[in-house]
């Protein structure tokens, strides 16, 4: 249940209201009329105490919210209505008990609200001027019997509706603050949401630009040496010498990618020395497929060389990697080149084959495995700012363009990634 937002003040000022009442109420009963009897007074005075006290155990305004509707005939209305009638009861034993209507009149704006409780404070108010009326006409000519009582009232309804202005305002805020925690509670779900899914999408990444790559390699020097067995053993054991030192590769790419450094290839040498490696590689590869024609894959330089940003360079021999892992496995092909720009602002790798190409226009099979590699080097790109093409029709070989940004490698003026339905899965 909400708690009214001053309570700690309306609470400290309900316990001086209590005071206040018993102390009034004990002045009406010591002063009683002289042609009333004690026993009256006492009578009426002690009815009058407790049914206040009663509905001061029953009522509690202050464990509802300030919206809410107050007045309700049971047990609101009901109480404030007895009070009056006993008080008019008091009133007929002792004049005094006319102070009762200040304390009255708060308990009415509190207990009933602004507006029901501005009747019976008007009420209230006519009833004490009414008595003081009657009880001094003709002895007393001022007039302070009747502006006691109005100002009393007015008091009452401003000092009532003005906490509740303050209270109104405070639930205002802390709903405020409530909803503002909460936006930020989602935003921050928001930001872990979208981590996770960068560091799911950068794991994918890594693991088929290396341990995918190299799980593919070893099982087709496997297979090229599962077919020399008896037929040529020397060229089977070279097959496996190969897979044996690939499989060593991949163990020490995986042991690299654990601790997210650079790529392998790029250990003591440039890029382009880099990219050369991962040529060879992709030959040494292809030639284990037992092919008549031997792919051929060279890499070639434009522009004045320099280093680069190591987050560019390990990020275009990975789109190497992936591009000529394509080659080998999907292409067909007999020549392929690669290609390392270097212009004013930006880099482009280029890497052209003469294969088989595919009709990036076609919905790729969904039964299929794979199809990552151009949704992973299209991604590279875009985290650094860069774009990717491809260009290929069937029978024309393929063509992927990866640009780079060279003075401001941190991602800014991104393009939308590809998709894994904009290009054909087996790529």
């Amino acid at each position: 249940m909400r708690v009214h937002p001053l309570f700690p003040v309306t609470r400290g000022l309900l316990v001086a209201l209590d005071v206040l009442m018993a102390g009034l109420i004990s002045i009406a009963v010591l002063q009683a009329d002289p042609t009333v009897s004690p026993w009256a007074t006492v009578l009426a005075g002690g009815a009058f105490g407790a049914w206040y006290a009663w509905g001061r155990a029953t009522i509690r305004v202050l464990e509802a919210p300030i919206t809410t509707p107050r007045g309700a005939w049971w047990p609101a209305g009901a109480w404030i209505t007895g009070l009056a009638l006993l008080w008019v009861v008091l009133l007929v034993t002792s004049t005094a008990a006319l102070w009762i209507a200040f304390p009255m009149m708060l308990l009415q704006m509190h207990v009933l609200g602004p507006h029901r409780g501005v009747l019976a404070v008007s009420a209230t108010t006519l009833l004490a001027v009414g008595t003081g009326l009657l009880e001094r006409a003709g002895t007393d000519a001022s007039i302070g019997f009747v502006l006691g009582p109005v100002v009393g009232a007015a008091v009452a309804v401003a000092v009532v509706l003005g906490f509740e202005a303050l209270a109104r305002e405070s639930e205002e805020r802390q709903r405020t603050v409530e909803e503002l925690t909460e936006v930020r509670e989602h935003l921050a779900a928001a930001e872990r949401d979208a981590a996770v899914a960068g560091e799911r999408e950068r794991l994918a990444r890594e693991i088929h630009d290396t341990l995918a790559q190299g799980f593919s390699a070893i099982e087709l020097l496997l297979r090229a040496a599962d077919a020399g067995i008896g037929v040529d053993d020397t060229r089977a054991r070279g097959y496996l010498d190969q897979a044996r030192r690939t499989a060593l590769d991949n163990l020490g790419e995986a042991r690299r990618f654990v601790r997210a450094l650079a790529p392998a290839d790029l250990d003591g040498a440039t890029l382009v020395a880099a990219l050369e490696r991962v040529a060879r590689r992709a030959q040494d590869t292809a030639a284990s497929d037992g092919t008549p024609e031997a792919l051929v894959v060279r890499v070639q330089t434009a522009g004045p060389r320099r280093a680069l940003p190591i987050a560019l360079e390990a990020a275009l021999v990975r789109v190497a990697q992936s591009a000529l892992a394509n080659v080998v496995q999907h292409a067909g092909a007999r020549n392929a080149a690669v290609t390392l720009a270097f212009l004013d602002d930006e880099v482009i790798l280029d890497v052209v084959d003469d294969g088989r190409g595919f009709d990036p226009d076609r919905q790729p099979d969904r039964s299929h495995p794979g199809g990552f590699g151009l949704v992973a080097m299209s991604s590279r790109a875009h985290e650094l700012g860069g774009t990717l093409a491809v260009e290929t029709a069937p029978g024309d070989g393929t063509a992927v363009a990866v640009r780079l940004p060279t003075s401001d490698p941190s991602g800014s003026g991104r393009t939308a990634p590809f998709t894994a339905d904009d290009l054909q899965e087996a790529r």
